[in-house]
């Protein structure tokens, strides 16, 4: 099983409901409900029963190079995950949802997480399966397309930090910790004249010295819960 996790990263699934704590007896308040517009249809043939919806929001903080965004914008995944007519693992990406964080020390320069167009979030063990991502540079001096990662995504493969925590049953809410430091943060493109400059800037491309640590809560339903197109699999 998985969980989504930023990554949300979701192979987190599993990882949280199999290797989460018992819920404490004074268990914090859920937070406010989730939104599960973003679950994406299901493939032909299955059962919706046996399909979930998996909505992840994080927080925390990345390193890219040089440049260090120490309090990210809440990131959300959503995606599905279930068993297929062949007996097989399934899983479906819906969306990946994020604001743009300012970069400290750059003049209106912001980064926004996109969705790197690749993800396996089924985990093993600590082993949080793989997501890709990318980052859109804003400023009001680069064009739209200015983005890191572009032609190759950046590769997080998520590694759980510590126990996960039930923090509600009903809905189901767990609280996990996350975290890569291996992956290789690639170079900016489609910046135009300036794209020398923000590479310099934000000391891009860089092998080694990257990381990202996500605070997470992760929650799901059954697709038979959810009033979603397509959800019979039909």
């Amino acid at each position: 099983m998985k969980i989504t996790a930023l990554l949300a990263v979701g192979a987190l699934a599993a990882v949280l409901v199999t290797g989460a704590t018992a819920l404490p007896a004074a268990a914090e308040p859920p937070p406010p409900a989730y939104d599960f517009s973003d679950c994406p249809a299901l493939p032909p043939g299955v059962d919706p029963a046996e399909w979930k919806c998996e909505v992840m929001t994080a927080t925390g903080s990345l390193t890219l190079g040089r440049t260090t965004l120490p309090e990210l914008s809440p990131i959300t995944i959503t995606h599905a995950e279930g068993p297929l007519p062949d007996g097989g693992e399934g899983q479906v990406f819906g969306a990946l949802r994020g604001a743009p964080t300012a970069v400290p020390g750059h003049h209106r320069m912001s980064l926004r997480p996109e969705y790197g167009g690749r993800s396996d979030f089924y985990s093993v063990g600590n082993n949080l399966g793989l997501f890709t991502m990318r980052f859109r540079v804003l400023d009001p001096l680069l064009p739209h397309g200015c983005t890191i990662g572009k032609e190759t995504p950046i590769e997080l493969r998520l590694q759980r930090k510590g126990d996960s925590e039930w923090v509600s049953q009903d809905p189901p809410v767990i609280r996990f910790d996350a975290y890569d430091d291996t992956f290789t943060a690639p170079r900016a493109t489609g910046c135009g004249p300036l794209n020398p400059l923000v590479n310099h800037r934000l000391g891009l491309p860089s092998r080694t010295g990257n990381t990202i640590e996500l605070s997470a809560v992760y929650t799901f339903r059954t697709y038979d819960t959810l009033d979603i197109p397509n959800a019979g699999g039909n």
